[in-house]
């Protein structure tokens, strides 16, 4: 078997996860997507920008990524 440089691909299948959210983080969430059109003058949905919300919030969660790494 050969020795590639780039390892496995991991499982990207994506799994839908759905959630309540209370009427003002739903808002909240309309307003990022307002200003994200405005500033990079490209429309994305809230359900496009809440899984890149929450990895943005995963990766810089310094306690988090700790304890997953001595997992």
């Amino acid at each position: 078997m050969a020795n590639l440089k780039l390892g496995r691909l991991r499982d990207r299948t994506p799994v839908k996860i759905s959630f309540q959210a209370h009427p003002d983080l739903a808002g909240a969430l309309r307003a990022y997507a307002e200003l994200y059109r405005e500033t990079y003058g490209q429309a994305a949905s809230v359900s496009d920008l809440i899984p890149c919300m929450l990895e943005s919030f995963l990766a810089s969660d310094r306690a988090f990524v700790q304890a997953r790494r001595e997992r």
